[in-house]
């Protein structure tokens, strides 16, 4: 038997500014079934990852909410390992990259660039909000394309002509923090000499450590030359300041993949049996692999290489890059209810499912990955409850009623139980390979087989005939036993479905080993549903259930933050006097049944009665005690349908956020009815 691997995983850190969504998940799970397939071979695999804790984005997110970044990092933090357990995603650590791990080591690679020569440092000339007293990033200006007009477009470039420019080009720019009228402004900032690693990274991108689609991409960026890397940022910015340099920041994108490091280091303190250098000094003989998505290539592939590098550690072994989701061959859509949220699933399917659905899907190129969701029913239903699980299903009764569950030592079709060991290690070799889709689609041919063998020899039918008992157990045994096979080639990807069925065929849990053997003159527990079919009715009721959180978060941005937008289209007088807003009596106010942030609002605007969907629970923990009370009402929004029932029209509120929605009255004298002018 070979060496056991030593084997870091690492997936992209999840921004903690959000909620995790079916897009992330694809990362997440891909990541986790290749860690569980090295760990079932009986290699050493650690897994770890953490929340990207750091930048602008969440120091104004926590600053519009009233609280700390520290404590609205704490907050997401534990959403997403939540989220994450939940999908059977089992990281050996998930950290944060707000910890003194990462600022140590942050602080020490930087000083070992810098004293290499790898550090520059410049003037450089940006906009500057006076009202916020801050420098703005590029996301955080708007103002007219100068290309081709259109307004409220971003600092970088035109969603609409495609154009890309400086944000000193943009005409009328405001900011999109404040609404003021940046200024330009100069300032010291730090540059890491990546051309220094432009020779090392033309061999690296080359040296099989990439998919080939992705070299080929990097190679534009290397043929063009490389240019030095902006790394600070100025004060006032929620990350690590740089050593001897007060008031001035590592930007978020410097120590975040250090994080990977930082969340090892972590590990290391609690598992003494871990070794930190062994892991990442060079030349250690173990093996460092990075999943992530296409979008930040260059971060991992170019920048993260050429610091560890410079800085004396081991480069990755791999970097395995992946598409983005799409849903019924379109982009998640939030209208249409397929910007799914992690929890919004899990509220509504089986995490195996999407699990396998990813992984029938998955293979080792960089293109986008479709969630059918009319496909994602068919091949799960047909696939695991009509191949796998029906194989146990339909030999487990016969051996439990004609030999008290008692799995006899027989193999009645030597032929298809060698084709299942010589498949072994070909479905082996895909896992390796991330060939996902090429493992499960193998597997499943045996399921086929082995279900087209039974149906052939039908116990069933046997059973009714005298002196055919024997024969019976034979096959069933045979069957049970293929079943066992095709447990263990999907427990990566299946780890629930593995654990129920190593209940029922009473066995320590599964290794990879055990295909070499089959369980004989051994006794069953009973058998129970392992899995079952996926109602259409059920993924209805998941899109819908992503309306309505897209609903009740209408006064946020994905992100969660108040919109403020400065710079939305005006509106004449005319489109405003056609909004009909009335005065509304609150008659009763109570939960929504199965949602999250909905209240039912019974209202009396005065010649009749409306029912209104409101997404104000979170500051109004009692609903009761809205009753009684006048609120602003639109009355001539259209009615829309949702999971919950009919929403006439919108009741008028305001506020961050949270606890901190604030239902708006009219003074005292108003009557339900009156029109507000």
């Amino acid at each position: 038997m070979s060496e056991a691997r030593q084997i870091l995983v690492t997936s992209a850190l999840p921004y903690a500014n959000g909620s995790i969504h079916l897009g992330h998940m694809l990362e997440y799970i891909q990541t986790d079934m290749w860690v569980r397939f090295q760990k079932l071979r009986g290699n050493q695999c650690i897994y770890v990852c953490a929340d990207d804790a750091h930048g602008s984005a969440i120091m104004l997110r926590a600053e519009k909410q009233g609280i700390s970044p520290e404590q609205l990092i704490a907050e997401v933090q534990a959403e997403h390992s939540a989220d994450f357990a939940d999908f059977l995603v089992d990281f050996d650590n998930f950290h944060s990259t707000h910890c003194e791990e990462n600022r140590q080591l942050s602080e020490a690679i930087y000083l070992k660039l810098r004293d290499a020569g790898h550090i520059a440092t410049r003037s450089v000339t940006q906009y500057f909000d006076p009202e916020k007293g801050m420098f703005l990033a590029d996301r955080f200006i708007k103002g007219t394309c100068p290309k081709c007009g259109a307004e409220d477009q971003y600092g970088d470039n035109c969603e609409k002509c495609g154009a890309t420019y400086e944000p000193t080009e943009l005409k009328d720019p405001k900011s999109a923090i404040s609404g003021a009228t940046p200024v330009l402004r100069d300032s010291k900032h730090f540059f890491f000499k990546l051309p220094d690693f432009q020779a090392m990274l033309a061999q690296w991108t080359r040296s099989g450590t990439l998919q080939e689609a992705v070299a080929n991409k990097l190679a534009e960026w290397l043929d063009a030359g490389l240019q030095e890397w902006d790394i600070s940022r100025d004060a006032p910015y929620f990350g690590f300041e740089i050593p001897d340099e007060p008031g001035k920041y590592f930007y978020v994108w410097l120590d975040a993949p250090i994080g990977y490091m930082a969340s090892f280091k972590n590990l290391c303190a609690r598992r003494p049996e871990l070794d930190f250098d062994a892991f990442w000094k060079k030349d250690s003989g173990t093996e460092l692999y990075h999943f992530i998505g296409k979008d930040i290539v260059n971060f991992h592939a170019l920048f993260w290489p050429a610091m560890l590098e410079g800085a004396g550690y081991r480069k990755p072994t791999a970097i395995n890059v992946h598409g983005y989701l799409t849903v019924n061959g379109q982009k998640m859509s939030k209208s249409r209810g397929t910007f799914i949220k992690a929890r919004t699933y899990l509220e509504h399917l089986n995490p195996e499912y999407l699990r396998y659905y990813y992984a029938s899907k998955l293979g080792r190129g960089v293109d986008d990955l479709d969630l059918n969701l009319e496909d994602f029913v068919q091949k799960v239903n047909s696939d695991l409850v009509g191949k796998v699980v029906n194989i146990a299903s339909r030999c487990a009764g016969f051996i439990h009623k004609g030999n008290d569950g008692l799995l006899i030592d027989a193999n009645p079709e030597p032929e298809l139980w060698a084709a299942f060991q010589s498949a072994a290690p070909s479905i082996a070799e895909a896992y390796e390979a991330r060939d996902f889709s090429r493992a499960m689609r193998e597997i499943m041919a045996l399921a086929d087989r082995a279900n087209a063998w039974i149906a052939d020899k039908a116990p069933w039918a046997l059973n009714k005939q005298e002196g055919k008992q024997d024969e019976v157990q034979a096959i069933c045994a045979l069957g049970v036993n293929l079943f066992r096979q095709l447990v263990i080639m999907l427990k990566p990807v299946l780890p629930n479905l593995a654990s129920a069925a190593e209940a029922f065929l009473n066995v320590a849990p599964l290794t990879w080993s055990d295909l070499a053997t089959p369980l004989a003159n051994h006794k069953l527990n009973a058998f129970t549903p392992l899995m079952t079919r996926i109602e259409p009715a059920k993924i209805d009721a998941m899109i819908e259930a992503s309306k309505e959180d897209l609903a009740a978060t209408e006064a946020s941005t994905g992100n969660g933050e108040l919109k403020k937008d400065p710079l939305a289209p005006e509106i004449d007088f005319g489109a405003f006097a056609a909004v009909d807003l009335r005065i509304a009596l609150i008659e009763k106010c109570e939960f929504v049944e199965g949602a999250d942030k909905l209240l039912r609002l019974s209202l009396d605007i005065g010649d009749e009665k409306r029912n209104v969907f409101s997404g104000i629970k979170s500051a109004y923990p009692d609903p009761s005690k809205l009753e009684g009370r006048l609120t602003l009402y639109v009355a001539n929004l259209a009615a829309r349908k949702m999971k919950f029932g009919v929403s006439e029209g919108m009741v008028l509120a305001a506020g961050p956020g949270g606890e901190e929605i604030y239902l708006l009255s009219p003074d005292s004298g108003a009557k339900p009815g009156q029109r507000v002018k």
